[in-house]
């Protein structure tokens, strides 16, 4: 379904394509950093899914609303059990520090892509264009979720 862009839509979704690139290049980077195997697993997944919230903020910029698969919905919900398996695995402070700065680098990165995400839906005119960003948004909650109880079960994030 094609649809025409204002001039402020198209510059969020410039901005929006930018932080997912970065999110992409953060993850591959950080995945090739990390020590621990599962964090290298969790990241490289979510590099992947980065690039797939890239292809569709590409398409909406020019001016099509992707349909969204049953698989990218199904991907996020094996993504949240992955977390929760990683995280009944580990065993408390066994994890490199280094490891924990990429987490927190990345916590930190995805709570600012949600939160830019949130601007670009309320400004967007289209309905089809905004669910499929509401559900990109989701997802990067979901990414912020996925790194948030691997620093827990690390005991590295202490909710109080």
């Amino acid at each position: 379904m094609a649809f025409n862009l204002s001039q402020k839509e198209n510059m969020l979704l410039q901005d929006q394509k930018k932080h997912e690139e970065l999110c992409v290049q953060k993850y591959q980077t950080y995945a090739q950093q990390a020590q621990d195997p599962q964090l290298k697993q969790l990241f490289n997944s979510l590099a992947q899914q980065e690039q797939q919230h890239l292809n569709t903020v590409n398409q909406l910029l020019s001016g099509q609303v992707p349909k969204l698969q049953q698989s990218q919905q199904s991907q996020s919900q094996g993504q949240n059990q992955y977390t929760q398996a990683t995280a009944q695995n580990k065993t408390p402070g066994t994890v490199n520090q280094n490891d924990i700065g990429l987490c927190n680098d990345m916590l930190i990165t995805e709570k600012y892509i949600s939160n830019t995400y949130d601007n670009t839906i309320f400004e967007c005119t289209n309905t089809n264009a905004r669910q499929v960003l509401n559900h990109i948004q989701k997802e990067e909650q979901q990414h912020g979720e996925a790194i948030f109880n691997y620093l827990q079960s690390q005991g590295k994030y202490n909710v109080q």
